[in-house]
């Protein structure tokens, strides 16, 4: 026997795109429930992930500081010494001078060292302060990426494990949704898309439930109600522009209204009879 050949999305009847796109939506929502199992852990594994790629560019620039701050402090200790071997050249020629002129050429010449050498120790000082600082910085750093890490690790592991439990189920879902889709013209599958991307609660096809919208519960009109239920034609709600189906075509079985639940009923009249 030959295989059932599929019908071009557009020689489908208005009847049989309403079908399909009611059971895409439910499709779609039943992997929408899949993702809030899941709540708000893969949100949190993406930020836990991101700290931890911040923190480590954190502390690659603090350990960048400090080699620069050892650079530094090693440079003044070369300058103290540098000075301090001018300083006691300069007295050991102060010995020797032969006038009072040269004398105080290397008197000037010793107190410049000296001042070199004060302010190279004030600012090895400085530099020490800030070393002691990025090193703090850096094992603050440290613990906060081991906490991080600790919490990505069971994060994940919880994340798996749920995702783990759906991926069947999941994977079943995705296949059938994009079968569905085929089924659907390109155009009003678009629509239905926006519709949902814009719909908080996900839904961009609702059936009527007592006389309104299914999305927004706005009343609907009854005219409005039978050019539904006659499928003729691909109908909004005017008010959220979910698109709307009758609850038959759905598949959905409605209970007697309320309103006639609530009314009373009469009893007959009593006729007297003659004596």
């Amino acid at each position: 026997m030959a295989a059932e050949t599929k019908k071009d999305p557009q020689d489908l009847t208005v009847e049989e795109r309403l079908k399909a796109l009611y059971q895409l939506q439910t499709t779609l929502s039943k992997i929408d429930e899949i993702k809030t199992l899941r709540g708000e852990l893969p949100l949190e594994v993406e930020d836990l992930e991101d700290e931890i790629v911040g923190l480590n560019t954190r502390i690659e620039n603090i350990k960048a500081d400090i080699n620069d701050l050892r650079r530094e402090l090693s440079g003044r200790k070369a300058e103290i010494e540098k000075a301090n071997s001018s300083i006691a050249k300069y007295k050991e020629q102060q010995d020797n001078v032969s006038n009072n002129r040269q004398y105080d050429l290397l008197s000037k010449e010793i107190e410049y060292q000296q001042l070199e050498v004060e302010l190279a120790e004030k600012k090895t000082r400085e530099a020490n302060e800030a070393l002691e600082a990025r090193q703090a910085d850096l094992a603050q750093a440290q613990n906060a990426i081991q906490e991080r890490n600790t919490d990505l690790v069971e994060k994940r592991a919880e994340l798996e494990e749920i995702i783990a439990e759906t991926r069947t189920e999941e994977e079943k879902l995705r296949e059938k949704s994009k079968e569905l889709e085929t089924k659907i013209e390109p155009r009003l599958l678009q629509s239905f898309k926006r519709i949902r991307k814009n719909s908080r609660n996900g839904l961009g096809i609702v059936y009527v439930q007592r006389d309104a919208c299914g999305g927004c519960f706005n009343h609907i009109p009854p005219q409005r109600q039978l050019d539904i239920k006659s499928h003729k034609k691909i109908i909004v709600c005017e008010y959220c522009g979910r698109i709307m189906v009758d609850p038959e075509l759905a598949g959905v079985t409605v209970a007697p209204k309320e309103e006639q639940q609530g009314k009373k009923t009469r009893r007959p009249r009593q006729t007297k009879t003659d004596n």
